[in-house]
């Protein structure tokens, strides 16, 4: 079903105000016409009554061989033709079917008599005719239409259009004015969405306006205190960690103790001190690095070629795709955390793929692990979440996604965990190719 009424603050708070107008105007023009139908009418109908009456007296005070003279005149002079009425003429006659009209008509007929006809056209020639009668003969008054219609009002409807076009210019620009900081407040709100800090919004504008920028300038460098106390927070404990973590690795190389027995504690060990460096990551995901036009093909190649001279399986499926704006650290560290995801949970035939997708450019990790269920994808984005079933055992700090989440998210990306066809996962990151 289409909606008809508008979505937008703008055009909603603009077609309210129209119909507001609207509803004034037209009330306005109704109150008008009522109120001065009745006055003109009365003064139209003096004004035939007049023309006829004068007309009349002219042409019975004048004498007989200087009235076709007097003819001339009016009708030269003031644009009122005489004629004689005719048993075999064709008029038409005036409409009584408005107030107005029949108002007009009963005035000329009180002040000329009940049997004064008017009409509006006669044997074809169009004008006002009015009848009267000299000693039993009847004749025909032809006055312009001017003189009769409503010259007046049709100016007074004009400038009521006018009026109703600049009250709509004047409630779009209104509207308009309180459309732009909106329009800020939103743009502004998406960057904190994304991870980003914001410029400060412009606290300017209707005292309702200033105190939402200023609400909001305040809840942004809350926000980044809070984010740089939590990041400086998870750097200090993560670096302090280390240290005793050095420690124990010198100490269990120096000990002599069972081969197997060491073995085992040095994986515990290594993976105590990858867990710390995804709280570093995590901690500096957002960091100060600045954006900068980058090849993510040549980025990914260039991880490709680490893992493989590490020994590890890695196909690559990696195509030429435009620059794009991003941190290329931040990104480094996305690409690693899911291929080090991938090789941990589904160790078999992972993919690294890169390729333009409709105005954006896609990283792609696939890998033949036991998958995500699709009620667990927006679960595990968040921070220190783990899956329980397929993919847990394998130790982790849960902070893998949210790390890859919210890169994407700071360069206005997305990240999805699709299923792999013939199994597995296929997580993918999309970079907008304008961002």
């Amino acid at each position: 079903m289409i909606k008809l009424f508008p979505r937008t603050l703008l055009w909603r708070t603009f077609v309210l105000i129209a119909a507001l107008i609207l509803l004034a105007v037209a009330a306005w023009f109704e109150l008008f016409r009522f109120s001065e139908r009745e006055p003109r009418a009365r003064q139209t109908a003096d004004l035939v009554a007049s023309v006829v009456n004068l007309t009349r007296v002219a042409l019975v005070t004048a004498q007989p061989d200087l009235r076709r003279e007097l003819l001339l005149d009016l009708q030269e002079q003031e644009g009122i033709r005489i004629y004689p009425a005719e048993a075999d003429e064709r008029i038409t006659p005036l409409t009584l079917d408005r107030p107005g009209t029949q108002l007009f008509a009963e005035e000329v007929r009180r002040q000329l008599g009940p049997d004064t006809r008017l009409a509006l056209e006669r044997d074809g020639l169009p004008g006002f005719w009015v009848s009267f009668r000299i000693a039993g003969d009847e004749y025909w008054v032809m006055l312009p239409r001017e003189r009769i219609e409503r010259q007046a009002a049709l100016r007074w409807v004009g400038w009521g259009a006018f009026v109703l076009v600049a009250a709509l210019a004047g409630a779009w620009l209104i509207v308009f004015r309180l459309r732009r900081p909106l329009r800020a407040l939103v743009g502004a709100a998406a960057d904190v969405g994304r991870g980003r800090l914001p410029a400060p919004l412009e606290e300017s504008g209707p005292q309702e306006i200033q105190t939402v920028s200023r609400a909001f300038n305040q809840m942004t460098r809350d926000l980044a205190r809070l984010e740089d106390d939590r990041a400086l927070i998870l750097a200090g404990v993560s670096h302090d960690l280390r240290t005793p973590l050095a420690r124990l690795r010198l100490g269990l190389e120096m000990a002599d103790a069972d081969a197997q027995l060491k073995g085992g504690m040095a994986a515990d060990i290594d993976e105590m001190d990858r867990i710390i460096g995804q709280f570093l990551d995590f901690a500096r995901a957002a960091g100060g690095e600045p954006a900068a036009p980058t090849d993510l093909a040549a980025l990914a190649q260039d991880i490709a070629a680490r893992y493989r001279d590490a020994g590890q399986a890695l196909t690559e499926e990696i195509v030429a795709v435009p620059e794009v704006t991003v941190r290329p650290m931040a990104v480094r560290r996305l690409v690693t955390n899911l291929v080090d995801n991938a090789f941990r949970y589904g160790a078999e035939d992972v993919r690294l793929r890169v390729a333009p997708a409709r105005q954006a450019v896609a990283i792609e990790v696939l890998d033949r692990g036991p998958g995500i269920p699709d009620d667990e994808v927006e679960r595990l984005k968040q921070p220190f979440t783990r899956l329980e079933t397929a993919r847990s055992g394998k130790g982790g700090s849960g902070l893998g996604l949210a790390i890859v989440d919210r890169i994407a998210r700071m360069h206005g990306g997305s990240l999805d965990l699709l299923p792999r066809e013939g199994g597995g996962l296929v997580a993918r990151v999309t970079f907008p190719m304008a961002g």
